[in-house]
């Protein structure tokens, strides 16, 4: 690398940090006026605890969401800069074309997108786990809390032949009602079992069920069996019935894939919020290239309105971007969709616009 490139380099991670140092505390800042109220209901909650385990995981969420944002308008800060000072103009003198000049802005983007990647599959999901149970105990309302702790009228394909269904299920008890479970051979079922209650126990990973009654299918006859109460495995876990889009925020990316897997060999109709958290974990830190693209395009040339007029410009397609990024996450975890396309399709969209525009600024 050349001088020129360290030096476009070094101003490019700088001008990134500072911008990501600037967005965190005003984040930060932001959640506190919401959640304050929440904070001082607890009298047991101290400092100590609610930056621990609550702020230093927010820092990590929204340091890794903003990564994207605080590079565009990094990107676009220090070159209208370069712009502004007659920079660019001597690098063109040079003939240093446009394409050798985004060269260590591609190394810069590069360095962003390895770490944002690793943040998202796995230090991320991590830290959620910390911030999400502390949201649960000390953040959310009761009816939140209770959408979380109870399960009803769930169904769940153990295997190809083994069914369960479950009329009611409490999470923190792990103890549930109206418990069957059916084994089919094809289309003939094979044998039914019914249970008042059941209860999970997480020492010994057993299910003990109540008042139960087991039907068995013979080709010329039934036997009928009942008991007060019997230990038994199942291939499940409480967990495995808490179909909840946050619960993908909180797994590793090679634990939500075999959760995908797992989830889809039982039968579970609709994974496309899975999917879609999945995906986003690698479109939002490719993004960086595009938006790298899109910013120095934008900033290349010396405009009249200097800094001002190219940053007004970043921030509105910046939020065009971000809007685009959420309508697709909605609509890629509807049912029958192919979330990996509607997850994409901002990036197709920019990435077209990147390309026109830096065949346009070769020119």
């Amino acid at each position: 690398m050349k001088i020129i490139d360290w030096y476009i380099l070094k101003r490019f991670l700088v001008t990134f940090v500072f911008t990501l140092l600037i967005l965190i505390p005003i984040a930060i800042a932001i959640d506190v006026s919401e959640k304050i109220d929440n904070f001082l209901e607890h009298a047991d909650l101290g400092f100590y605890q609610v930056v621990n385990e609550y702020y230093v995981n927010f820092i990590i969420y929204y340091t890794n969401t903003f990564m994207p944002l605080a590079l565009f308008i990094a990107v676009i800060l220090f070159t209208s800069k370069l712009s502004n000072n007659t920079e660019i103009i001597a690098i063109t003198n040079a003939k240093i074309s446009f394409t050798r000049f985004m060269y260590p802005y591609f190394i810069g983007a590069t360095l962003v997108t390895i770490l944002s990647l690793l943040m998202n599959h796995f230090v991320v999901p991590n830290s959620s786990i910390t911030r999400k149970k502390f949201e649960k105990e000390y953040i959310n309302n009761r009816a939140q809390k209770n959408d979380l702790k109870y399960i009803s009228d769930f169904s769940l394909q153990l295997t190809d032949s083994t069914y369960i269904f479950i009329r009611n299920f409490n999470t923190e008890t792990n103890s549930g009602y109206d418990f069957t479970s059916e084994v089919y051979d094809g289309l003939k079922l094979k044998s039914k079992l019914v249970a008042d209650n059941i209860r999970f126990n997480p020492k010994d990973s057993v299910f003990s069920i109540q008042n139960w009654r087991k039907r068995q299918i013979y080709k010329d006859r039934d036997s009928i069996f009942s008991g007060s109460k019997v230990d038994t495995v199942f291939n499940f876990t409480p967990k495995d019935l808490i179909y909840k889009s946050a619960l993908s925020q909180e797994m590793p990316s090679d634990e939500l894939i075999k959760f995908i897997r797992i989830s889809k060999k039982r039968g579970v109709k609709n994974l496309n919020a899975y999917l879609v958290e999945f995906h986003k974990r690698t479109s939002l830190p490719i993004s960086s290239y595009i938006l790298t693209i899109i910013a120095v395009a934008l900033s290349f040339r010396k405009k009249r309105g200097g800094t001002g007029i190219n940053l007004a410009i970043g921030v509105a397609i910046m939020f065009l971007y971000v809007f685009l990024m959420k309508i697709s996450e909605v609509l890629g975890a509807v049912a029958g969709v192919d979330s990996l396309l509607y997850v994409w399709m901002p990036n197709i969209f920019f990435g077209l616009i990147a390309i026109y525009l830096y065949y346009h600024a070769r020119k």
